[in-house]
């Protein structure tokens, strides 16, 4: 299966391109492109002026097909972003990267997933001109841009894409004075958030190397973990711990399997991680 020369569309109004185009010049030799008049924000915003109506997976899979469909192209690639508590460091903001490739001609659809805790996500209302600047400061203002609202959820003023500290004080200032509250947030497109753009690319090389691995049967592309399998024995017990025993993968073609036992590269577990030794 050959990618090269192929025309791909990188579904993004936000400049991911800067880091995904790179990566699939590098492995995929396709010739991308970027449609600015593709609208990916009509199918759901951070800052909740466009409602997401469907889950990440579903929206990220909808926005990659629709630029395709739209640019006649058999070729995309597109990522989709999510915000909130870490899964298992539950006092930790995350960032949940999901990208999926799509081929039509050869019907693949290969995703890659990065969980990272480098994150500046963050939002909280702002009693005055001091707790702004705290909070800007924070989180890594002004190379990361904010958004300035008057409230939350229902909001009548918004302003994003604040970055740099005139902006900043002039949208507070008209924001209180007319509403009387104002809330900020971190800007969370890519564009305007480093941290996010790394976690991007990230995710966009472990897409890349997903890819690259093809089934040992048929020789499909996308061959990876399916599924992870928790019971490493403890070092002193011997009891199964909730640590990782080994890897599951599947050809989403050919449905041939693999068992990669010990992923980790260690056979035991520390007592300190055991359940019955250490409860």
């Amino acid at each position: 299966m050959d990618f090269l020369g192929r025309k791909l569309i990188i579904a993004t109004k936000h400049h991911k391109e800067k880091v995904i185009g790179p990566l699939v010049e590098e492995h995929l030799g396709s010739k991308w492109f970027v449609d600015k008049n593709f609208d990916t924000d009509l199918l759901g915003t951070f800052c909740g002026e466009v409602e997401r109506k469907n889950d990440a997976l579903t929206t990220l899979r909808n926005k990659c097909l629709a630029a395709m469909e739209k640019n006649s192209c058999d070729l995309g690639i597109a990522s989709e972003g999510s915000f909130g508590p870490h899964p298992t460091l539950f006092f930790a903001p995350a960032d949940d990267e999901l990208m999926v490739f799509i081929d039509t001609k050869n019907k693949l659809e290969i995703y890659a997933r990065e969980l990272s805790v480098e994150t500046n996500f963050g939002g909280l209302v702002i009693e005055n001109w001091n707790e702004a600047e705290e909070f800007a400061t924070r989180h890594g203002f002004p190379q990361h841009a904010l958004i300035v609202k008057n409230q939350q959820e229902v909001f009548d003023y918004i302003r994003k894409g604040v970055n740099n500290h005139e902006d900043l004080k002039q949208c507070f200032t008209d924001c209180m004075e007319k509403y009387g509250s104002v809330f900020l947030e971190t800007d969370m497109r890519a564009m305007y958030n480093p941290s996010r753009m790394k976690v991007i690319q990230k995710a966009a090389i472990k897409l890349m190397e997903k890819i690259s691995s093809k089934c040992l049967e048929c020789q499909t592309p996308g061959f990876g973990v399916t599924e992870s399998f928790k019971g490493l024995p403890c070092e002193l017990c011997s009891f199964p711990t909730q640590s990782t025993l080994y890897h599951q993968s599947q050809c989403s073609c050919c449905g041939f399997t693999s068992t990669d036992y010990f992923p980790n590269g260690k056979r035991v577990e520390d007592p300190m991680y055991c359940s019955f030794c250490n409860p």
